[in-house]
């Protein structure tokens, strides 16, 4: 045999097992679990979205509730001060001066009617 016709043959066969390999290689591939495709399931991810809704309307609840009774208390004390401040110039005195409004309380001291 003449040089050519080894080296013809060397590459045939470099080229077969790398086209065996090839099918194996693949073949493994498709039996693996896909790590992607589990972390991209829709009921994975749909559950997951649900429990963070709850949560967060568990939190906007409870805000809600405290927001119910801070208002709640300073309606309380509006009145109450308002009670105190007829109590004084009933009895013939002078109330003392406010103190100035923190401009962060401003804007929510309409809703109380002050």
């Amino acid at each position: 045999m003449r040089t050519e016709m080894l080296t013809a043959l060397a590459a045939l066969g470099v080229a077969g097992v790398t086209a065996i390999g090839a099918v194996v290689s693949a073949v493994v591939g498709r039996r693996q679990p896909r790590r992607q495709a589990r972390r991209d399931d829709f009921t994975t991810v749909t559950e997951r979205l649900d429990k963070d809704i709850e949560r967060l309307e568990t939190r906007v609840t409870r805000q809600e509730v405290r927001i119910s009774g801070q208002s709640a208390a300073i309606t309380y004390l509006s009145a109450l001060t308002r009670t105190l401040t007829g109590f004084v110039r009933a009895s013939g005195l002078q109330p003392p001066p406010a103190p100035p409004v923190p401009d962060e309380a401003k804007q929510y001291l309409h809703d109380i009617g002050v």
